[in-house]
C-alpha cells in the first residue's frame, strides 16, 4: 500500500504534537527522567485560559488540563471513537465507524507518524497526556453530567493522542467514505454485476460528516487602514457541538512562543489567532485533497486490478470488533489497492468489471506541527509564507495581516500534484461525495499516477511554490470560493484545476463579502470599528439584489401568496434578531438553490462581482415557478407552527438551560454573509433550533500607532457545550446582543481582569 495509509487530513491543519515509543507505552514510561512539571493556568472572564510554562512538556500539561476543563466529555468520547470502540459503549449502529478506524489507524501507522515528530512536539504531547490524566484524577467526582460515572471516560496514553490526531483528520477527509470503505466487499463469484444498494451517509454521533465547513476572512493592508497597520477579520463557520468546536486559549513559553486564539477541543495548538506581530485565520479551500481511481479488474478475480501490463492483488486488513454472544471473534475485512482503500457506493460500484479506490494527499503529511509552530512564532506575513511552505496545512486557505500593514492570501495547502495536462489525459469523470467533488482518474495507467516532485514536502503533493498566493497593501478576502477573485483588481489565474475553478460564477456569499468590503473602502479608511460592521450588520446581500424583483409578483391576482408577500415587503433585509420575515426569504432561497435559470442577467466574466443578478419575472414560466415556490414556503412555515412575520430571535435560537438565546445570522446560500446554519424543526412551534454550525470564533485584530496589539472578538457558542459549565452561554448572550470582548493578551490585561483566577500545577 502507498504510504501505509498514514491519515493526516487535519481540521484546519492543526495536529496534536504526538509522542514517540510504542503505542502501548505511556507518557510516564517514556519520560521518566524529564524535569518536573510546573505550569500556571490563569482564567480571565468568560473562562479564557492563559497557560504559561518554562518548558514544552509543562506547556502541554497545562494546555490539556485547561482544555479538559471545558471539553473533557467531548475528548473522552472521541478517544473511544478513534480506538474503534463505539460499538462496545454505544451500540451496534456504530459498527461502521469501528471498522473504519481500526482498519486505518493501526499500531504500525502510529509508530511511523510518531517518528516524524520533533523532540519539542514529543515533549508537548507527553505533557498533554499527563495533563489530561491529571484533570481526570483531580475531578473524578465532579465531571460534567454528560459523562460523569461513564465507563468510557478513562486515562489516555500517547497512542490515544496519536489516534486522536489521525482521527480528526479522517473525519473530514477519508471519513466522507467511512461507510463506503467499511462495507466495500468483492462481488459474489457468480455475479456479473453487483446491484448496489444505496447506503445512507455515515454520521458521527454529534455531527453529520458532510456538514459543510466554511468561513469568511478579510485582511486589510496599510493603504486602506486608518493608521497604516494591518487589520484582520476572521470568521470561521464551524459546528456548534461536538469535537470540532473551537476553544479559546492562550499559550506562552517565554522566549519561544506567545500565541492566543482558538484550537479545536480535540486538538492541541492554536489553529487561528494572533501573536504580538501577526494575526491569521483560515477558510476552507476549494482544492481537492484526494482523487478517485477507477480500477479495471481481472475477469477471473475481482480482487486483482490492472496496472500497466500486469494485474496487482489487492491487500486486506482484518479487524476484530469484539466477541459474539458465543464468545467468538467478530471480524471484518477492509480492502486496499496501492492507491488507497476500495470504496463502494451508488455510482462507484464494485462488480466483476470495475472497482474504485481513493487516494488522499494528506496520507503522508507529517508536517503540521512544525508548520503551526512556525506560524505561531511569525513576525510578518512573509514569515507566515515561509511557514506554509513547510507543507503542513492540509485543506484551508490562509488569510493574514501583520502590524507593518501587509495583507496575505495563500492557498498553500496539501493537494495532489495533478497538472492540467494530467487531468486532460487521465480524467474519466467526476464523482460527487456529499458536498465534496472529486475527479476520477484512470487507475490502469501508471502515467496517471500523481506526479512526484522533489520540491514537494509531502509525497505526491503539489509543490507549494505552484500554489496561489498574494500579498497586497489594500485587501484580500475569501469566503470559500477559489483563489480567483481574492482581490478583483488582481485575479489569480493559471493554476491547476485540482486547486479550484477560475473564471466561473462566485457564490452569493463571496460576492457579498467583496461588495461589503468595497462599500467600506469608499466610506473611508478602515478601523476596527468599521470592520465589525461586516458581520454585525447581518445584512442579506441576496435580498438586496433580488427581493425587489420578487415583490413585483405580489399583485392582487396572486392572492394565494399575499401573506408571504406582506412579510417579505416588511422585512428589513437583515438577519438581526429583531428582523421579521427573514426566514421566509431563507426558505425561498433554499428551494431555488442551484437554479441559475431564474436570473435575468446571467454570469458575465467581465463583471463577476455583480452577476448573475435580477429575477426573470417577466418570463411567464419563471414567474410561475417563483409563485409556486413562495406558495409552498408559505405552507411549509404554517405547517411548522411559526408566523410568517415572526421575529428571527424568537424562532432561531440556542436553548441553554431552559433559556432561549436568540441567534442572529442567516444561511450563506440565501445571501447572508454572517452565517448561521439551521434546519426548520419537524416539531411544531420549535422553529430553527438547535443551531448546527456557522459563526464561531470571530476575531478583529489590529495594532495601534505604537504597534500594540488590539485583538477583539467572540466565541459565539461560549467555551463549553456542557450545561453545568459556568461558561456554557456567557459569550452566546453577548453574541445575541451584538457585543464583543477585548481578548486579554498582554500581562497587564490578564492581571487586571476582575474575574481572574489561577491554578498552579506541579508534578
Amino acid at each position: 500500500m502507498r504510504s501505509k495509509l498514514m491519515v493526516l487530513w487535519m481540521v484546519f491543519g492543526v495536529v496534536f504534537l504526538v509522542g514517540c515509543a510504542t503505542p502501548q507505552q505511556t507518557s510516564s514510561a517514556i519520560h521518566a527522567g524529564a524535569k518536573p512539571v510546573d505550569v500556571s493556568i490563569r482564567w480571565t472572564s468568560f473562562g479564557i485560559p492563559h497557560v504559561k510554562a518554562d518548558d514544552w512538556r509543562s506547556l502541554g500539561y497545562g494546555f490539556a488540563y485547561a482544555t479538559a476543563t471545558d471539553g473533557v466529555c467531548v475528548i473522552a468520547k472521541d478517544v473511544v471513537t478513534v480506538n474503534g470502540n463505539l460499538m462496545k459503549f454505544f451500540g451496534e449502529r456504530f459498527r461502521t465507524s469501528d471498522v473504519f478506524h481500526r482498519a486505518l489507524i493501526t499500531d504500525t501507522r502510529l509508530m511511523e507518524f510518531s517518528k516524524a515528530q520533533s523532540d519539542r512536539a514529543k515533549e508537548f504531547s507527553a505533557g498533554y497526556v499527563a495533563g489530561y490524566n491529571r484533570y481526570l484524577k483531580d475531578n473524578k467526582d465532579q465531571l460534567p453530567a454528560s459523562c460523569a460515572g461513564k465507563d468510557w471516560v478513562r486515562p489516555i496514553s500517547d497512542a490515544d493522542v496519536t489516534r486522536l490526531t489521525l482521527g480528526v483528520g479522517i473525519r473530514y477527509g477519508l471519513g466522507r467514505y467511512t461507510g463506503d470503505i467499511a462495507a466495500a466487499q468483492p462481488p459474489a463469484d457468480d455475479a456479473q454485476t453487483t446491484a448496489f444498494a444505496i447506503k445512507p451517509p455515515y454520521q458521527f454521533e454529534d455531527q453529520p460528516i458532510d456538514s459543510p465547513l466554511a468561513s469568511n476572512a478579510v485582511a486589510f493592508g496599510s493603504a486602506v487602514t486608518e493608521n497604516g497597520r494591518g487589520l484582520l477579520f476572521g470568521n470561521p463557520h464551524y459546528p456548534w457541538s461536538g469535537p470540532s468546536r473551537f476553544h479559546l486559549i492562550h499559550m506562552t513559553l517565554p522566549g519561544e512562543i506567545d500565541v492566543m486564539g482558538a484550537s479545536l477541543l480535540t486538538t492541541a495548538g492554536v489553529s487561528v489567532g494572533f501573536n504580538k506581530d501577526i494575526a491569521w485565520s483560515h477558510t476552507v479551500s476549494t482544492g481537492m485533497r484526494a482523487t478517485l481511481y477507477k480500477l479495471e479488474l481481472d475477469p477471473k478475480d475481482p480482487t486483482r486490478y490492472r496496472y500497466g501490463d500486469e494485474f496487482r492483488q489487492m491487500s486486506t486488513q482484518e479487524v476484530t470488533l469484539g466477541l459474539s454472544e458465543e464468545g467468538k471473534p467478530v471480524t471484518a475485512i477492509v480492502y486496499f489497492s496501492h492507491y488507497g482503500p476500495i470504496v463502494e457506493r451508488e455510482g462507484l460500484p464494485w462488480n466483476n468489471q470495475v472497482a474504485y479506490a481513493v487516494r488522499d494527499a494528506n496520507l503522508e503529511n507529517y508536517n503540521a506541527a512544525e508548520t503551526y509552530d512556525a506560524i505561531g512564532k511569525a513576525t510578518s506575513v512573509d514569515d507566515i509564507v515561509k511557514a506554509l511552505n513547510l507543507g503542513g496545512v492540509s485543506w484551508v486557505n490562509t488569510v493574514a495581516a501583520d502590524k507593518d500593514g501587509q495583507a496575505l492570501y495563500a492557498d498553500i495547502s496539501t493537494v495532489p500534484n495533478v497538472t492540467t495536462e494530467l487531468v486532460e489525459s487521465c480524467k474519466l469523470g467526476d464523482a460527487q461525495v456529499g458536498r465534496a467533488k472529486m475527479i476520477v482518474l484512470d487507475g490502469a495507467r501508471p502515467d496517471c499516477e500523481w506526479i512526484e516532485s522533489t520540491q514537494a514536502k509531502v509525497a505526491g503533493a503539489m509543490p507549494t511554490e505552484e500554489m496561489p498566493m498574494m500579498i497586497r497593501d489594500d485587501y484580500v478576502s475569501n469566503s470559500n470560493d477559489s483563489y480567483w477573485l481574492t482581490n478583483p483588481n488582481q485575479p489569480l489565474e493559471g493554476y491547476s484545476p485540482i486547486i479550484g475553478p477560475e473564471k466561473t460564477a462566485r457564490t452569493i456569499r463571496t460576492r457579498a463579502g467583496i461588495k461589503f468590503v468595497e462599500e467600506l473602502l469608499k466610506a473611508g479608511p478602515i478601523s476596527i470599528e468599521t470592520a465589525t460592521s461586516l458581520i454585525s450588520s447581518h445584512r442579506n446581500f441576496g435580498a438586496e439584489l433580488l427581493l425587489d424583483d420578487l415583490l413585483t409578483l405580489c399583485v392582487p391576482e396572486n392572492e394565494s401568496i399575499a401573506e408571504a408577500c406582506k412579510a417579505l415587503a416588511n422585512w428589513d433585509r437583515t438577519h438581526n434578531i429583531e428582523s421579521r420575515g427573514a426566514h421566509v426569504w431563507s426558505e425561498i432561497m433554499r428551494s431555488l438553490l442551484g437554479d441559475s435559470s431564474i436570473y435575468r442577467v446571467p454570469f458575465d466574466l467581465t463583471d463577476p462581482v455583480n452577476t448573475p443578478n435580477g429575477l426573470k419575472v417577466e418570463d411567464k414560466a419563471t414567474a410561475e415557478k417563483l409563485i409556486g415556490v413562495i406558495k409552498a414556503v408559505q405552507n411549509t412555515i404554517a405547517t411548522a407552527g411559526i408566523e410568517l412575520d415572526a421575529k428571527l430571535g424568537d424562532i432561531q435560537y440556542a436553548e441553554r438551560n431552559g433559556k432561549k438565546i436568540p441567534v442572529p445570522g442567516g444561511e450563506g446560500w440565501a445571501g447572508a454573509y454572517s452565517m448561521i446554519v439551521t434546519q426548520l424543526s419537524k416539531v411544531k412551534g420549535v422553529g430553527y433550533s438547535p443551531i448546527i454550525h456557522g459563526n464561531s470564533i470571530i476575531q478583529f485584530t489590529t495594532w495601534d500607532d505604537d504597534g500594540k496589539l488590539l485583538p477583539k472578538g467572540l466565541l459565539t457558542y461560549s467555551q463549553s457545550q456542557e450545561p453545568d459549565s459556568p461558561h456554557y452561554s456567557d459569550q452566546t448572550e453577548l453574541y445575541a446582543k451584538g457585543e464583543w470582548i477585548d481578548f486579554p493578551f498582554y500581562e497587564q490585561d490578564i492581571v487586571s481582569d476582575p474575574n481572574l483566577r489561577e491554578l498552579r500545577l506541579k508534578e
